[in-house]
Order: structure tokens, then sequence, then C-alpha cells
């Protein structure tokens, strides 16, 4: 799967002379929180929250309170922009724009072409477009782990049980810790009771895993 997969097309941008405090507008209004800058096509430089945050007056007296917030709102992005961003293309794997944004710590990948932004990579997306869709999360059903079952051969024969009982597998997965040879499944269904029974008569442990769909 590549970046141009799941990333947001629509990229709500603003330029480099625009003032703060319409930065921290914009985001409140699109519920975001981190802006792109561009300076005549050109991707010139980054603004999160946390800069917005930081850049904004901290006083104890209403005279220094008025006298700061003037100073704001003559402020722009400019001066406090990032300039050195991190990017991506668009046919980058996301395995490694993970792996870049873990490397550098951040929240969102700008996605360009040449200068020119043509999309956003955020952890939202990887989340809601690949992490959740592989886990079930938000889905019905059931989930049950079963204990020891996921070296190659135990996988089989629990695949071939539940798929003989007509029931639907909608996603299955292992536990991130590698010592765990258990095997999760995600199986369409309101009742995993005979299904686990089923299993138990096999001689394998099983559980049922509780989750909010």
């Amino acid at each position: 799967m590549l970046v141009r997969d799941i990333m947001t097309h629509n990229v709500i941008t603003i330029t480099s002379d625009t003032y703060v405090l319409d930065a921290e507008r914009t985001m409140e209004l699109h519920k975001i929180d981190r802006l792109p800058i561009v300076d005549k096509g050109k991707l010139v430089g980054i603004v999160t929250k946390d800069d917005l945050l930081k850049a904004s007056p901290s006083s104890t007296t209403p005279y220094n309170q008025r006298q700061l917030f003037y100073l704001m709102s003559k402020l722009t992005v400019r001066e406090i922009m990032k300039t050195d961003v991190v990017t991506v293309t668009a046919d980058t794997t996301i395995e490694k724009a993970v792996a870049i944004a873990q490397k550098n710590r951040v929240g969102s990948l700008p996605v360009v072409d040449g200068k020119r932004i043509v999309g956003i990579l955020t952890t939202n997306d990887v989340f809601y477009k690949i992490l959740n869709p592989l886990l079930g999360i938000g889905e019905t059903g059931k989930r049950i782990t079963i204990y020891g079952a996921g070296k190659k051969e135990e996988i089989q024969k629990v695949l071939d049980y539940v798929n003989k009982t007509g029931t639907k597998i909608k996603t299955f997965w292992f536990p991130a810790d590698p010592e765990k040879k258990d095997l999760i499944l995600h199986l369409d269904t309101d009742d995993a009771t005979p299904i686990i029974s089923g299993l138990k008569e096999m001689g394998y442990s099983v559980d049922l895993r509780e989750f909010s769909a």
C-alpha cells in the first residue's frame, strides 16, 4: 500500500504572511492540528497547534495582557513556522512513511510532488484507514483468543474448523509480543459460544476477547 492510497487529498494550507491568530481560527474551524504553509504554490513550512500555543502570550496583569495581545495580532506564522519540513511522496510505501514519521517524531507528513503539496498523511489516516479495518475496530461481531494457535499448522486447523461451522472470519491477527504464539479471530457472529466450545474440545484454551464495537 502506498501513501497515495490513504492520504488526505484536500489539504488546508495558509501562506507565510497569515497572522498567528488567523491560523488559530483556521485550525479551530476545521478541527485540525497542523497547517502546511504554501507560498506561490510551493511548500515552505508547517505550523502546528503546539507552535501556536508556545507563541501565545501568558501574562499576570490586564495591562500586560492587552499589550501582548496587540503584539500577537501583528505576529505572522512566518516567524514561528518550521521550515525544515519532513515530507514524503505519494509513491512512498506506508511502512516507510510510518518509519519516517516515527524517526522524526512527527504526527503528519505533507505529501509533495517536487515542491508542490498534493496531500497530507496523518496518524489518523493510518489508524482509521489501516489499523481500524485490520483490527475490525467499529465492526460488530465477537473476538476470541486461541492460546498457542499462532503457529502455521495450528492456524490452519483453527481456520478450517471455523470455516466448517459456516461462521465468517472478518479478520485475524497475532499479539504484538513475538513470544506469544496466540491467534486472535474476529468472528461475524453475535454468539461465539459454540465455536469456543468446539475449539476447547480440540484441546485449545480459548477466551472471549472483550471490545467495544
